[in-house]
């Protein structure tokens, strides 16, 4: 069970005490992502999390490195559109070292100007390495489309244009007015006892505060049809198709998650079943759901030879139809739950999925939900939940697409017009 407690600084710690295990994870969760970013700081948040691990007053990156490795640890860090994250997980026997380490880490980075210049480079590379992957691209450049004009629609890496313009002195005052104990939690699982783990985390952060308050500005974003083609020299195109999708709390997301799980989801589902398995076509092909709190995206992704382009829409298309419909089989949405109820259970035996479960939604929802609550939720969703939601979501009038890759001798736009309008 996970409970959620209070630092003497008013950070939030999600904890859960695991006794049968010999491991605890523990995650740092910093609500400021790309999201949180005014246009000439884009990629700043993401240049923050890389900066975190080149040094701090009393370490240096190497120092970092070696202490970790010895305790025969894991500790890496991600940044998304929303949040960033620091994590570790290490033996129980362990933890203090491993707190004095990311506590360092969060509260003294030395963000050096040396260091900032090189790290340019590597993140200048890793700007590269993104754009020369087109089963990335395809999905980025769409994303970045659908929310043009607001923080969401920017990349999280940022631009070689504006990772340009940062020294030192601008990573450090964006760190300083963003990485406040308003705006972060911290989460814990693993075996410990609670009260000891609070007095440790009380110890090492609880009395770290910022003396100005934490400023937030609007980030609101909406859904804006989109058309997206990048040319690249490669055999295949890369397609994705997008509509507009449900929010992180709406009411229908387990359904659409069921839905999904069906649609494109797996191997056994109807994408994959009719257009690889039947009939060839591709070698990937699936949907995703990406949600946020005020947005989000359903999506279909297919990789294919350009020839194929047309007959893969095609078959999409009626997959659409027959989905929107009628509803699937209770018996078939009866075995969908128990396969999600199932990968979820599983996940939760791994104290970093759960450490990652409960920071997350502390972060982003303000509560953490049980195992059986989710579950009841699942258990909860019926068919004709499922049909609704896959109705309201799949407009085909509010369709988006992008296509990255080798574009010759298709025209997407007018394949769009002809197989979804």
């Amino acid at each position: 069970m996970v409970t959620i407690r209070t630092l003497d600084n008013g950070i939030k710690v999600a904890l859960e005490s695991i006794s049968y295990v010999r491991s605890i994870s523990f995650g740092i969760w910093v609500k400021n992502g790309s999201r949180n970013e005014l246009p000439q700081e884009n990629g700043v948040s993401h240049y923050i999390e890389h900066m975190m691990f080149k040094g701090t007053k009393s370490r240096t990156a190497r120092q970092i490195a070696e202490e970790m490795d010895a305790l025969g640890g894991q500790i890496n860090a991600y940044t998304t559109k929303e949040y960033t994250c620091y994590h570790t997980r290490v033996l129980d026997k362990h933890i203090d070292r491993a707190l004095d380490v990311m506590s360092d880490m969060l509260l003294h980075p030395l963000i050096a100007q040396e260091e900032v210049q090189k790290e340019r480079n590597v993140i200048t590379e890793e700007i590269y390495m993104y754009d020369d992957a087109p089963e990335e691209l395809v999905h980025d450049a769409l994303q970045d489309a659908i929310w043009r004009d607001t923080s969401l629609g920017m990349p999280i890496l940022g631009t070689e244009e504006t990772i340009a313009a940062f020294d030192a002195d601008f990573i450090r005052a964006y760190y300083e007015r963003n990485y406040h104990q308003e705006n972060i939690v911290l989460s814990v699982a693993g075996n410990f006892e609670e009260e000891e783990m609070l007095g440790k985390l009380n110890e090492k952060l609880g009395g770290w505060k910022r003396e100005t308050p934490f400023v937030q500005h609007d980030t609101h974003a909406a859904y804006q049809i989109s058309c997206v083609e990048k040319e690249k020299d490669i055999e295949q195109v890369h397609v994705c198709l997008a509509f507009p999708g449900l929010t992180r709390e709406h009411p229908q997301k387990y359904a659409l998650a069921i839905f999904n799980t069906l649609f494109g989801g797996g191997m056994s589902s109807r994408l994959f079943q009719k257009i690889r398995e039947e009939n060839g076509l591709t070698y990937s092909i699936y949907s995703y759901t990406t949600a946020f709190a005020d947005t989000g995206v359903f999506t279909i992704c297919a990789s294919m030879n350009p020839n194929q382009t047309e007959r893969v829409f095609e078959l999409i298309a009626e997959e659409l139809k027959e989905v929107t419909a009628e509803a699937f089989p209770e018996q078939l949405i009866a075995v969908t739950k128990e396969q999600m109820i199932s990968n979820f259970i599983i996940g939760t035996e791994s104290t970093l999925n759960r450490m990652t479960s409960a920071g997350a939604s502390l972060l982003l929802r303000g509560e953490v939900q049980e195992t059986e609550e989710v579950i009841a939720k699942i258990e909860a969703v019926t068919a004709a939940d499922v049909l609704a939601t896959a109705r309201a979501v799949l407009d085909t009038e509010k369709i988006s697409y992008s296509a990255v890759g080798n574009l010759k001798g298709n025209d997407f736009g007018a394949l769009v017009e002809k197989f979804f309008k």
